[in-house]
């Protein structure tokens, strides 16, 4: 964790200084264009390119700084896909911070529901809930009221972490397998926030959505995955907007590349999917592309299954941020420092620029 700060800190100063030179040549004369046209004197421009440096060193190097916790004592919080990866982790993670938990799993009797409730704990509840069942989800919410330490409280949090990933060109993609992403990682994540935003309300608490890096900036073959995260950061702006008026804080983390460390893309499940989405795809599709370029972008997708961080923390403890500061940030960016560079040029440059950089 420290020597990732330390790097991501380095590489963004590197960044900046590399950046403020470049733009040396050009901006005085900008600026002191500027500066006559508002009345000003040219020797406000030494100082206008040293503010503006200094403000973005701060913005991207600075480490993130205290701003107050809440109080965890009472506080319950709901997390969806338990049965694995981060949410089973931050399951386990907030039960130890003091947390009650309520971890929601697909299937009841697996493996990662088995662990959570081996550790017999009244504050760790294991709660049967498929984000994409209406009735499972009603069955939650009465399950979580009858549970609830002090239920004229509220619920404090929801962490929307349920999600499914996919891969393929747009031309090899089903319509069902689009409809299947977005309905788990979009409409599941807008049912469950719709279904227990009274008990957040009544808390004045934490709505915390999981998007990704792909919610941010798209990708080849990973379409029906980008286009139901673009959609978790829309409709999370929106409730952020609506929430304020009731003092209900909404947060989005948008992690990196975690692949090997949550096993969520495996080369046995590269090789299935891949038979799969050639079997399926129009034979004029086949014939066009042909099977040595659609065997090279799944060899392609192969290399990704052993690439990534190996340790889930960074989004652990951003979660936790999330829920445990008075101030929360409005999104967390838990990635590595080259995925974020890449991030902020492709959705803060001109597409042209950002298309030959990385296309």
């Amino acid at each position: 964790m420290a020597a990732l700060a330390v790097v991501r800190c380095a590489l963004l100063v590197a960044f900046s200084v590399f950046l403020t030179l470049i733009l040396g040549f050009g901006l005085p004369s900008a600026l002191n264009l500027v500066a006559r046209c508002c009345g000003f004197p040219e020797a406000s421009v030494t100082e206008c390119i040293v503010l503006m440096y200094a403000l973005f060193v701060v913005y991207v190097a600075m480490p993130r700084l205290p701003r107050g916790t809440v109080k965890v004592d009472g506080k319950a919080v709901l997390i969806t896909g338990c049965d694995s990866g981060f949410g089973h982790a931050l399951a386990k993670h907030l039960h130890k911070l003091g947390f009650t938990v309520f971890a929601g799993c697909l299937l009841k009797d697996g493996d990662g529901a088995n662990v959570l409730q081996n550790l017999h704990s009244e504050k760790l509840k294991v709660v049967q809930l498929n984000v994409c069942s209406e009735e499972q989800i009603s069955q939650a919410v009465e399950f979580v009221k009858a549970n609830l330490e002090y239920p004229e409280k509220g619920l404090w949090a929801v962490v929307n972490n349920a999600g499914v990933s996919t891969f393929g060109e747009v031309e090899f993609t089903t319509m069902d397998t689009y409809k299947q992403v977005a309905e788990v990682n979009l409409w599941g994540t807008i049912s469950i926030t719709k279904a227990f935003l009274p008990l957040i309300r009544r808390a004045q608490g934490r709505v915390v959505n999981m998007a990704s890096m792909y919610g941010r900036m798209g990708n080849a073959l990973r379409s029906p995955y980008c286009v139901s995260k673009y959609g978790v950061e829309a409709f999370s702006d929106c409730l952020r907007y609506e929430m304020k008026a009731w003092g209900v804080k909404v947060s989005v983390v948008e992690p990196g590349n975690f692949i090997v460390a949550t096993g969520i893309l495996t080369r046995d499940i590269v090789t299935s999917t891949a038979e799969k989405m050639w079997k399926e795809a129009p034979s004029g599709v086949q014939e066009d592309y042909g099977k040595a370029h659609f065997d090279l972008n799944m060899a392609l997708m192969r290399s990704y299954c052993n690439s990534g961080q190996r340790e889930i923390e960074p989004v652990l403890d951003d979660i936790t941020d999330a829920i445990t500061s008075n101030r929360p940030y409005t999104r967390y960016n838990p990635m590595e420092p080259h995925w974020w560079i890449r991030m902020e040029v492709m959705t803060h440059l001109p597409g042209a620029i950002s298309d030959a950089l990385y296309f």
